[in-house]
């Protein structure tokens, strides 16, 4: 029953909208939100002005203050029904051509307020890249950025940001600047930054080895590039080194052993177990190229050979704390399946040995 009332309702107040609307259209005024809209005044004088009822002055001088003349003129039988028509229509337009110029005009100073906002706030920040304190705040803002850096102990932050500038702009810290990041301020020293540096430090030991042929400079070169994230770097400058190693065993093993380090990194894990294979026939009782055997034999599934290689490496003078945390940067970056295969092989083979599986 309440719901049939709503419906009746709402039927009700859809038939008198409508009404309203026709009526705003007879009179020519259905440009004017007041004239469909009941309770307006304007409405309520078209009803009067329908039904035939005389105009009070107040309704007379309303009319008269909106320009409403012709309508006005209707109410008290000045003018005849076409004559209205002609006339009201002008007005209308002319009301329409008004109304137009006014929304013009009105977005036409909406569009100069905003202009001059915009220039308020571009003159505001050209001020402030102008201030030297504000431009100093902006670029030391934009160095914690660039190298992922948050909060800075204050009485670590000028040594900080004196490393930072420095590392931007391609000049290389010193050994005890990077040793002092690495412990008193590790929280500074960022993998982004870590590799910034060992980019910085790649291409320096890249220059020396093309400068003055040094073997070792090479090897060191390949090995900043891989931790820069860059094992084609690494590549190209070991394969040039080979050319010219000779047949001195040790440079040689070394440039083998990070050249598969730096394949390894790119996934061509049997080149890199290729290289590995042939440093340690070059030196068998050196204990790196063992360390890449391990890894490169876990990730190609052979468990024993990889638990083999890591202990030989180990009785070969590996520090075990190394070997772990190469373990668990292995496991990391494989398959869940993966990872959860290899710690139950070596938790096997030797159980208080690679306790820390457990955790």
């Amino acid at each position: 029953m309440l719901v049939s009332s709503s419906i009746i309702i709402a039927q009700v107040f859809l038939m008198a909208g409508s009404a309203q609307t026709g009526l705003a259209e007879k009179y020519l005024v259905d440009d004017l939100p007041g004239a469909a809209l009941v309770g307006a005044r304007l409405n309520g004088i078209l009803q009067k002005i329908e039904a035939g009822e005389k105009l009070t002055t107040l309704a007379e001088a309303f009319l008269t203050s909106g320009g409403l003349n012709s309508l006005l003129a209707l109410s008290t039988g000045q003018i005849d029904r076409p004559t209205f028509e002609e006339t009201a229509e002008r007005e209308r337009s002319e009301r329409i051509q008004r109304a137009k110029e006014h929304a013009d005009r009105a977005a036409a100073e909406q569009a100069q307020k905003a202009e001059a906002m915009n220039a308020a706030i571009k003159a505001r920040f050209a001020a402030m890249e102008n201030d030297p304190v504000l431009r100093r705040k902006r670029e030391a803002r934009e160095l914690r950025d660039r190298f992922d850096i948050g909060f800075i102990e204050t009485e670590q932050y000028p040594r900080v940001m004196r490393l930072l500038k420095q590392v931007a702009s391609g000049i290389r810290p010193t050994p005890e600047d990077i040793a002092w990041l690495a412990t008193e301020a590790d929280d500074c020293w960022t993998d982004a930054l870590q590799k910034a540096w060992h980019r910085l430090e790649a291409e320096a030991l890249t220059k020396a080895w093309a400068e003055t042929g040094d073997l070792w400079d090479a090897v060191n070169a390949s090995a900043h590039w891989r931790k820069a994230g860059e094992a084609s770097q690494a590549l190209e400058v070991t394969g040039a080194a080979l050319d010219k190693a000779g047949r001195n065993p040790k440079p040689q093993s070394a440039l083998l052993t990070t050249r598969g380090g730096a394949m390894r990194d790119a996934g061509r894990l049997n080149e890199a177990r290729a290289l590995g294979l042939e440093a340690h026939e070059m030196t068998p009782t050196d204990f790196r190229p063992c360390t890449l055997l391990g890894a490169v034999s876990m990730e190609l599934g052979d468990l024993a050979a990889g638990h083999e290689w890591y202990a030989k490496a180990e009785a070969l003078g590996a520090e075990r704390r190394a070997i772990d945390q190469e373990l668990k940067a292995l496991l990391i970056r494989l398959e869940p399946n993966e990872r959860n295969r290899i710690r139950a092989y070596l938790l096997e083979q030797d159980p208080e040995r690679f306790a820390w599986l457990r955790k």
